[in-house]
């Protein structure tokens, strides 16, 4: 590198420096290299069109200022682009642009011609592009800390949460993996941090997006030949919410895309959160590096709320609503649907409508109409105490025998049948499996898994048992 170029841009730094936000200029200063200095021109190269863009619509004076202080009036400064484009040519390639403070540089000084030359970089969000300098959240502001009510079935991931909130990217939870079955308020806790996060830290970047929209982004990119550019946008978000992250399964692609870009926010100390449906140990066609990424935080489970925390929740929804209703129907309702929330708020919106359209007053044997269709349509998830009370039962044995340290061939035979239904018929990962029945790990889980699903083509007899308690669990 050119010596004379290196000392010019290093005084240009210093009076940028002294200029403007620190935060500014760590991002768009610090990356940019000095090239080359000639005929008064000074060339920097910067990472991507994207960069190029921004520097020229947010700080093309502040350059400019710099700049004649080091060389005149006469000074130019042009930017050369040079990224790594990873598909069809495999050589990085570079292009030269001048800046739009001086009109004597020509616009055709270009290194190497670029097939889509004249595309303008977009923000994936935003259709006028990068011109539209503030990026939408996509938050929904009515998912927030307030009605999210905190029960033991949450009380871990609300904290965490919390705690992530207050210190985005300054805690050991980073990043955090919310995960749980299908309808106990991942999405709603995912998006109430970003929401707290943006009262807090307005200045913050907040950005939330589904797995298959990031994918589909990511795909778009490629078709259009700016996958750096794609890159580049979500390396500068401060905090970044993806959504049912199991959905990048089996996309390499995707999964390869976003391995760079959570490795370049984590290590600058910006907040990533991720929602699934599955613990890290269970997903499955996840790149074992991604993986391993995931476990660097912490993974918090959303469970099934208890019959306590059910009733708040239908009581901080009617409250929100302005609707009144007895305390027994509120009771009868959450006794009777117990799978996840969105179902049980669905129930209490079918029971308030009913009443509405109908003109019936809300009473148990209303309540008992709407819970009784409600709960046939919904497919019941059996809980795993259900499971290890049936399975001690059929085995004659209680609930301590099963649970306990003891290797007896018959009582091991019972507990990794209570594993191997709790697998099949619940949205439970294989660590809470593993936790409730005898406080085993997911290894042994998986393994008294494979252990039935073999003794089951073997055993004649362990064939039985399966069958057996199959119908007594069918729900």
């Amino acid at each position: 590198m050119n010596i004379t170029a290196q000392s010019v841009w290093n005084n240009c730094l210093n009076f940028i420096k002294d200029n403007i936000q620190p935060q500014a200029y760590k991002t768009w200063f610090e990356p940019i290299i000095a090239v080359k200095l000639s005929d008064n021109a000074l060339s920097i190269q910067v990472p991507s069109k994207f960069f190029y863009e921004w520097l020229e619509e947010h700080y093309v004076k502040i350059l400019k200022v710099s700049l004649t202080k080091e060389l005149g009036e006469t000074a130019k400064l042009v930017y050369i682009i040079k990224m790594e484009n990873t598909y069809g040519n495999k050589q990085p390639f570079t292009e030269r642009i001048p800046s739009s403070n001086r009109s004597s540089v020509k616009a055709q000084d270009v290194d190497v011609p670029l097939k889509h030359k004249d595309r303008e970089l977009r923000n994936p969000f935003v259709i006028p592009g990068i011109r539209n300098v503030k990026i939408d959240s996509q938050l929904n502001p009515n998912y927030n800390f307030d009605n999210f009510l905190e029960g033991d079935s949450n009380r871990l991931a609300r904290s965490a949460g919390l705690a992530v909130s207050a210190k985005p990217g300054g805690t050991s939870f980073n990043p955090l993996l919310i995960f749980g079955g299908v309808g106990l308020g991942k999405t709603h806790l995912a998006h109430a941090i970003g929401v707290d996060i943006k009262d807090k830290y307005p200045e913050k970047t907040v950005l939330y997006i589904s797995a298959e929209k990031f994918t589909q982004q990511y795909i778009d990119s490629v078709k259009k030949n700016n996958r750096n550019d794609f890159i580049h946008f979500y390396q500068l978000i401060d905090v970044l919410v993806i959504d049912d992250v199991q959905f990048l399964s089996g996309k390499s692609g995707t999964q390869d895309v976003f391995f760079h870009i959570f490795n370049h926010l984590h290590q600058n100390g910006k907040q990533v959160i991720l929602t699934s449906d599955k613990a890290p140990v269970d997903m499955q066609d996840i790149e074992q590096r991604l993986l391993s990424r995931f476990k660097w935080g912490l993974s918090a489970e959303l469970q099934t709320p208890d019959f306590e925390t059910r009733v708040s929740i239908l009581k901080n929804k009617l409250y929100r609503d302005g609707v009144e209703m007895p305390d027994d129907i509120i009771e009868y309702v959450a006794k009777h649907i117990k799978s996840n929330i969105r179902e049980l708020e669905g129930a209490i919106i079918s029971l308030i409508a009913q009443s509405s359209f109908n003109k019936k007053e809300i009473n148990i044997e209303l309540a008992k109409q709407v819970v009784e269709k409600f709960v046939k349509n919904t497919k019941r998830e059996v809980s795993i105490d259900y499971i290890q009370k049936v399975v001690s039962d059929y085995f004659q044995m209680d609930v301590d025998t099963l649970q306990s340290k003891t290797r007896k061939r018959h009582i091991v035979q019972a507990r990794q049948l209570a594993m191997f239904f709790a697998k099949k018929l619940t949205k439970a990962s294989l660590a809470s499996i593993g936790s409730q029945i005898g406080k085993r790990d997911h290894a042994t889980v998986l393994h008294a898994c494979k252990t039935v699903d073999n003794l089951s083509s073997t055993d004649k007899q362990f064939r039985k048992y399966v069958e057996d308690l199959t119908k007594k669990l069918s729900v």
